[in-house]
């Protein structure tokens, strides 16, 4: 393997590394922001703590007028 190669490969490694990095990242912003989503909508129907995740999803898409 030449050095050129190697350098390539490493320069490979590094771009493969920093988006592995970035997806995390964004994993960890969007957890965050559902856990932050569900303590607010516990907060403001406390109700929804007794119902399935099911019946939630059907009454927020009939309240909203989403279908899918």
């Amino acid at each position: 393997m030449t050095e050129n190669e190697k350098k390539l490969l490493q320069a490979k490694h590094r771009l493969e590394e920093a988006q592995a990095r970035n997806r995390q990242k964004e994993r960890k912003a969007r957890t965050r922001r559902l856990i932050q989503e569900g303590a607010i909508l516990e907060k403001a129907c406390p109700q929804v703590t007794s119902v399935t995740v099911e019946d939630l999803e059907d009454y927020l898409k009939q309240a909203f007028g989403h279908s899918g």
